[in-house]
């Protein structure tokens, strides 16, 4: 049902049910937020949206309240501007004056309010906020002093992911942002996916960083430092450096990072190419030995965390294969430092990632070889882009470089492991010639391929009826696997990402990006994919030959010890 309602004067249709946010945007408006989020229910705390309804006086907010035929709204009248700026001066009067050393600096919402609502002096003088930060965690670190109760990350962690690690405790003029009994991070439920980071519109949330101590590695002549940075990296980073989302910089950042100084460069792609020989195997000896099923992935390790936290009696079913990070730092430190005759203490590993739960899964003790961690230090997407402009680098006039080898080669099935269904289908597509020695005649795997929170499809592979899962966002794991999943034995595999949209919208990407930016990078990988000729696993040279001259058969003695893992039960809150 259409409504006739006025926006500034000016006639507007709005539909039924809507919220005035949405009907005053779609009429090219920009309205401010700080506790809103698109597509979840409002909750309008932050009252920064309000606009005033003529027709009775009032000043309304335009998240929560719905259009209504005749109404007349003005967006910024005198009263409205006033209240939206003494809304954010209040918020400034307690808040830390440190925006030179903040981690959101020039891209900090409250900082951009404060600009655009035209705040050039403190009016309003408020006790500063003073308490402890919370660096405690390996991938999250909390400074409780920015934190401006918009709510938000206490609704993600809730509602998207599923953890709720964090809410509001205290009342009043006490009320905080924290974990249960106010304890720190690392001994809550947090699983370090950093999706509170990515709604966080201040530095209250920042993640751990690695930055120090990776240039400390560079300088260092007795260290060499080796880089490998994931497929979802090179089609994310470009948004760092204002270029258009989704552009591919594969070749671009190899040679800004060999201009850097990094010893060598390797593509993540190419233990993605790796992770599914294992997985595949692992996957067939289950279904042909009868051993535990559905197997669920595990390459990501918030999903590794939750299941260690919330559901251990499903550890038997997690695959044991190392994620490709971890693959890609053990085939460093032991084959190619074998091959170059390096010693494995010389090496210095490091992995670009878009997620902050790669942080923690690097110091695992279980993701080390012979005592020696897979991987030394781990740079968000952000973080790379930091060094790059540290280091003065124009990315926009590189020529591209090919990164270096015997590790640099990838598959297109490798470079969709950055999408949510990108591991199933690449690892279907050798699944399939492992069974039955031929390709599969369809390797886009289309119903896979969206952005709906559980995706299944069956797919014949020889005389084997497999069903497979893909679920994206926690929040949608929990009820699915002990329903569908454990319950119906009709799913063979299922693959989890902590992330909605998987590594593509991880926790260590560009802050603020819209879905349109989320979905161009999906766009890049699948044209990637749908362009390029070597699109399965299993064909990849250089994996071919690391496993003749060095590891022998997938999920076999060697490949096992150096490439798999185990995982136990945690307790939350201890």
């Amino acid at each position: 049902m259409k409504l006739n309602i006025k926006i500034n004067e000016k006639s507007v249709e709005a539909v039924k049910g809507e919220k005035l946010l949405d009907t005053i945007e779609r009429s090219g408006i920009k309205i401010p937020t700080l506790c809103h989020i698109k597509n979840m229910l409002p909750s309008g705390t932050c009252r920064m949206c309000l606009v005033e309804n003529v027709n009775n006086g009032r000043l309304i907010t335009a998240c929560s309240t719905p259009a209504e035929e005749g109404m007349s709204i003005l967006t910024h009248s005198p009263r409205v501007v006033n209240a939206r700026k003494t809304i954010v001066e209040l918020l400034l009067s307690n808040h830390p004056d440190d925006c030179l050393y903040c981690a959101r600096n020039k891209n900090c919402e409250l900082q951009n309010l404060s600009e655009e609502l035209d705040i050039k002096q403190r009016r309003i003088n408020g006790v500063k906020n003073s308490h402890n930060m919370d660096v405690s965690g390996q991938s999250i670190s909390r400074d409780p002093d920015k934190c401006i109760l918009c709510g938000r990350c206490v609704r993600v962690c809730e509602e998207i992911i599923g953890v709720s690690a964090i809410d509001f405790v205290n009342r009043g003029s006490k009320t905080m942002v924290s974990p249960a009994f106010n304890k720190s991070i690392n001994v809550s439920s947090c699983v370090n996916c950093g999706q509170c980071l990515m709604v966080c519109p201040t530095g209250a949330i920042t993640e751990k960083p690695h930055l120090d101590q990776v240039m400390s590695a560079l300088r260092n002549p007795s260290k060499k430092v080796i880089v490998q940075y994931a497929p979802a990296v090179t089609v994310s980073i470009a948004e760092e450096f204002g270029l258009e989302a989704g552009k591919d910089m594969n070749g671009i950042l190899n040679a800004a990072i060999r201009k850097i100084g990094f010893y060598r460069v390797f593509d993540t792609s190419f233990a993605a190419d790796l992770t599914i020989m294992e997985e595949a195997a692992e996957l067939i000896d289950r279904i042909e030995n009868k051993k535990t099923l559905p197997m669920f992935t595990s390459c990501c390790p918030g999903w590794v965390k939750y299941v260690e936290e919330f559901m251990p009696e499903i550890i038997p079913n997690l695959s044991t294969c190392k994620s490709p990070q971890q693959m890609m730092g053990a085939v460093i430190k032991n084959y190619y430092a074998t091959i170059e005759n390096i010693d494995k203490e010389e090496i210095y590993s490091v992995a670009v990632m878009p997620c902050t739960a790669k942080k923690f899964e690097a110091q695992r003790e279980e993701m080390t070889s012979d005592g020696i961690s897979d991987v030394d230090a781990v740079l968000t997407t952000r973080e790379m882009a930091k060094l790059i402009r540290l280091y003065n680098i124009d990315i926009k006039n590189l020529e591209p470089e090919d990164a270096d080898s015997p590790l640099g080669t990838r598959t297109t099935a490798g470079k969709i492991f950055g999408a949510s269904g990108g591991v199933m289908e690449a690892a279907l597509r050798t699944a399939f010639f492992m069974i039955t020695g031929k390709e599969l005649e369809r390797f886009a795997l289309e119903e896979l391929r969206d952005f709906r929170g559980v995706k299944q499809t069956r797919l014949n592979i020889g005389d084997l009826d497999v069903g497979v899962a893909v679920i994206n966002g926690l929040g949608n794991a929990e009820s699915f696997i002990r329903g569908v999943a454990l319950g119906s034995g009709n799913l063979q595999f299922v693959e989890v990402m902590c992330c909605p949209g998987g590594c593509i919208a991880g926790g260590g990407q560009h802050i603020g990006a819209e879905k349109e930016s989320i979905y161009a990078r999906v766009a890049a990988l699948y044209n990637i994919d749908k362009n390029e000729t070597l699109r399965v696993s299993h064909e990849n040279p250089q994996v071919k030959e690391l496993y003749s001259k060095y590891l022998g058969k997938p999920n076999k003695q060697l490949s096992h010890e150096l490439l798999h893992t185990t995982y136990k039960k945690r307790d939350v809150m201890k």
